[in-house]
């Protein structure tokens, strides 16, 4: 835990080579006053800091005090595992003293010394316990993080009827101990660096070595090395700063809050991210169809998984597409209608005022509006909201001939298919107004160049330098058997492309089927 503190002299700088606040890098001197009144001024005005010296029952000339935060600390580890041997031990001194204070004294499972300043006031900051002694030039860091953190629970944006129900929590420690239980073998590298020259955010990068691609995990840590911004509260700080296509909609790094996901990205050959006080991890490469996956897919019957991921597929393509649709054919094409079709939507619109582009742009733009109000809302308003919403303003909408009844059902329509994908939900509003622009101008023709422009760019899409969407040049079975269909567990031999040991199960005839 401790090589998070690491510094060299003189302005202070992360492990990722960013530059901080210059506090000037101290180094502690052999009196316990001295060494106390600097840790004091550099918490000045911070009323947490807490200082308790203890002295020996058996060594009178041996001093020594501990400084740590109030409520940052486990309080019965402080004083059982601290100041009660400090105080009663006959070994508190001898020629090495810190030494033997770390090994025949103390009863904490962790510690490590240092002479840095800074070092000790950032461990101090973070929940651990400095000791320090007189007469010597260095201190202790002990590890007694004791700060409440939220319970493990299943994650509201992941929920599963199949599968684990556990979900990442704000506290770093606890988040690699769940991944830690799923991956046991000693190839799951765990590799620590800080970010955020303020914040001081732990970052913890997960690979599995000879699974991983050596030129991703390469690459990551150069992007990880660049970033300067004094403060990273998120995993979106991170997303932001590393993407590659910065101004595309779709994202090019994964995220997932459930430790399973996360495990099972590793063993494909994936780098996950955990940073400190978020609940979601990151994990890169990321790949076009992941956003068509759920982790209940390998849950449950392949069969059924297979049906869902297509209703997925579906579920996107028309949320883009059936505004623009429906807007072409009622002002460009009639003739695509059935007559009876068109006899009934005509006959709606001829008491509407508005032209029928007009009116989609206005029923989009409102039922947006109610999504993020009943996301915003306390969860029992929220519902009432959404209800109240769909129902009232959409019946009276109608009954005022303000918008005419189908505009009400392709709406509906374009809302219910666009929670299929939620990874895909901030796209598809930028894709849809699009795709209706286009469509509201220029009719199946706009409708087309614009799918084509979008299928464009996502053959293009790269993240960390591979392509979102492998296009080899020839179809072959074992790579189609997690994509556009969930094969049974005993036909996937392989790993995807972006892995560097691609034998999951089968042999070498299997590689080249």
């Amino acid at each position: 835990m401790f090589q998070f503190f690491r510094k060299n002299p003189g302005r202070s700088e992360s492990k990722t080579g960013q530059s901080g606040p210059d506090h000037g890098e101290e180094d502690l001197s052999s009196s316990l006053e001295d060494n106390v009144a600097a840790v004091r001024r550099l918490f000045a005005d911070v009323d947490i800091l807490r200082a308790k010296y203890v002295d020996n029952t058996h060594d009178k000339g041996f001093k020594c005090c501990l400084l740590y935060c109030d409520g940052m600390v486990d309080a019965t580890m402080v004083n059982e595992s601290l100041i009660k041997p400090l105080m009663l031990s006959r070994s508190a001194a001898g020629g090495n003293t810190l030494d033997v204070l770390m090994t025949q004294v103390v009863q904490v499972g962790e510690g490590c010394k240092s002479q840095s300043l800074i070092e000790l006031a950032e461990g101090i900051a973070y929940g651990d316990t400095a000791l320090f002694v007189e007469g010597e030039s260095q201190a202790i860091l002990f590890n007694t993080k004791g700060f409440q953190t939220r319970a493990i629970t299943e994650p509201d944006n992941e929920k599963n009827l199949y599968g684990p129900r556990e979900g990442f929590t704000e506290c770093l420690m606890v988040n690699l101990s769940m991944l830690r239980r799923k991956l046991l073998c000693p190839d799951l590298k765990l590799k620590f660096l800080t970010v955020g020259s303020r914040t001081r955010t732990k970052v913890c990068v997960c690979y599995m070595e000879g699974i991983v691609d050596r030129a991703v995990l390469t690459e990551l840590y150069r992007r990880l090395e660049a970033i300067d911004i004094d403060a990273v509260l998120d995993a979106n700080y991170i997303t932001e700063l590393i993407r590659d296509k910065p101004w595309s909609t779709f994202r090019t790094v994964g995220d997932t809050e459930r430790p399973d996901t996360l495990a099972a990205k590793i063993l494909e050959g994936r780098v996950g991210i955990i940073l400190d006080g978020t609940p979601m991890a990151l994990t890169v490469p990321y790949l076009f169809i992941e956003s068509f996956q759920s982790a209940e897919d390998y849950y449950v019957n392949y069969y059924y998984s297979t049906f869902t991921r297509w209703l997925r597929m579906m579920g996107f393509f028309l949320t883009i597409t059936v505004p623009g649709l429906y807007v072409a054919i009622v002002g460009f094409h009639h003739e695509m209608l059935p007559f009876q079709l068109f006899v009934n939507i005509t006959s709606e619109r001829t008491s509407v005022p508005l032209p029928a582009a007009v009116e989609a742009f206005a029923m989009i733009l409102v039922f947006d509006i109610l999504k993020e109000a009943g996301a915003r809302m306390p969860s029992n308003v929220g519902q009432a909201l959404s209800i109240v919403g769909a129902l009232v303003i959409g019946q009276a909408a109608v009954e005022a001939k303000l918008v005419a009844a189908p505009m009400i059902i392709v709406v509906a329509l374009t809302g219910i298919t666009s929670m299929l994908t939620p990874r895909l939900s901030a796209s598809a509003i930028y894709i849809r107004l699009g795709l209706l622009a286009l469509a509201s101008t220029f009719g199946f023709f706009g409708l087309l160049v614009g799918l084509s422009i979008l299928l464009i760019h996502i053959i293009n899409l790269r993240s960390f330098g591979v392509p979102e969407v492998m296009l080899t040049g020839e179809l072959r079975h074992q790579d189609l058997k997690d994509t556009v269909m969930r094969a049974p567990w005993w036909q996937m031999q392989l790993r995807p492309e972006i892995a560097a040991d691609r034998d999951r199960m089968g042999n070498e005839e299997d590689r080249h089927e």
